[in-house]
């Protein structure tokens, strides 16, 4: 037997193979057969084939899974109805707390505490409306003014500049003008808790002044209250009758005390907060009563420029006796608000300086830094003004003449 490469070798060139001339016949054939009319019979078969299975399965997609949406077309609501005017007026009303009665425009403007000028011989018309423009936020003098500070053994003090310039003057936040009853509140205890130091900061208007501890951060604390406008003081720790029991803390000027250990610790004192206005005390009830050792105190405030504020916790004090003795300003709080730490005793105490403002014309309050009383503080003053009382910074208290009933000012 021979392999298929054999023959390829050993046949002779140019004599085709015998398989060859079969599978050419095959080809030709098969050529014969598919007719150019058999092939159109095909194609025809199948269309009509594909037409017959539309009609009977009705989907062009040959019975794929498919899935219907259904597209609802709905209207749009109609628009709410629009109440009567009748009814609005009557909703508006039952809104709105009841005005106060006011007998002529007259009492209107005068209620508002607005200056309004007209030509002689002309009256406010029955219809006048008092409109209150916003004032704008003041901004208190930049803090320390070097005019005002010179170096001491515990860093940099206040004192009296050129022409008897007075820190009391120069950092002093600046009344607003109007008429009417005016209210001082000085808020003490501040900077030894941040909480409260910050509500008082925030909540309260800038026209309450705030006194602060002298320890801490104290300075970083004191400076973000004059940022937002409120005029500041240093608390003054004053050995209090019941001492050490009650001990207001490091730095305490004593009764028993050399004058220059006292003048020392006041210096360390004045230290610590630069633009502050004034000092006032914390505790001292006994210091406070003797007055060996409190002049020296108030000499020494009246000599740096500053002024002095009692507190007004002090049953015995003799700080406003002693004022024109040491030519101090002194102002002393006639009323403490938060004597009764109640939200009740509060407002009543709140009210009574309102009744007092307006008999006297001018009121000097305290409060401490608790929740509480920044809490009604903050409440009571919100609409003040409405109601024709001014708050005003306590530097008032302490600054030229007519400033309060029970004021000392220095010559």
């Amino acid at each position: 037997m021979s392999l298929p490469s054999d023959d390829i070798l050993t046949r002779p060139l140019g004599v085709p193979e015998p398989a060859d001339d079969c599978l050419k016949g095959r080809l030709a054939r098969l050529r014969a057969q598919l007719r150019p009319r058999h092939v159109h019979a095909g194609l025809g078969a199948a269309l009509l084939a594909s037409i017959a299975l539309l009609f009977v399965v009705g989907d062009p997609r040959g019975g794929e899974p498919r899935a219907t949406a259904v597209i609802a077309l709905r209207k749009m609501p109609s628009e709410r109805p629009r109440p009567a005017p009748e009814e609005s007026v009557r909703t508006v009303e039952a809104e709105l707390p009841p005005a106060p009665a006011q007998s002529s425009a007259e009492e209107v403007e005068t209620a508002s505490g607005v200056t309004v000028f007209r030509p002689s011989g002309t009256a406010a018309p029955n219809d006048a409306v008092v409109i209150r423009v916003p004032t704008v936020a003041v901004k208190l003098a930049a803090a320390p003014d070097p005019r005002l500070v010179e170096r001491g053994r515990h860093g940099a003090l206040p004192k009296l500049g050129d022409g008897r310039l007075r820190a009391l003057d120069v950092y002093a936040r600046p009344e607003e003008p109007g008429t009417g009853p005016r209210i001082a509140i000085l808020l003490t205890g501040l900077g030894t808790g941040q909480a409260a130091t910050a509500a008082a900061i925030v909540k309260l208007p800038p026209q309450v002044s705030l006194a602060f501890a002298p320890y801490g951060e104290v300075e970083r604390s004191a400076a973000r209250a004059r940022d937002f406008g409120h005029e500041v003081l240093v608390q003054v720790p004053m050995e209090p009758f019941d001492y050490p029991d009650s001990d207001p803390g490091p730095q305490t000027l004593l009764v028993a005390a050399r004058p220059a250990e006292n003048a020392d610790r006041l210096a360390w004192v004045m230290s610590r907060v630069p633009g502050a206005v004034g000092l006032t005390n914390f505790m001292g009830s006994k210091l406070m009563a003797d007055g060996a050792g409190l002049e020296p105190v108030l000499r020494e405030v009246a000599a740096r420029g500053l002024g002095f504020v009692d507190d007004g916790t002090a049953q015995r004090s003799l700080a406003n006796g002693l004022a024109g003795k040491a030519k101090a300003p002194v102002a002393r709080a006639d009323i403490v608000l938060d004597a009764v730490p109640r939200a009740d005793a509060i407002d009543r105490e709140l009210a009574r300086l309102e009744a007092q403002a307006r008999t006297r014309g001018f009121v000097l309050a305290s409060a401490t830094a608790m929740p509480l009383s920044i809490e009604r503080i903050a409440r009571w003053a919100k609409d003040l003004d409405a109601r024709g009382l001014r708050l005003v910074p306590v530097s008032a208290a302490l600054r030229g003449p007519g400033a309060g009933t029970r004021v000392s000012t220095a010559e």
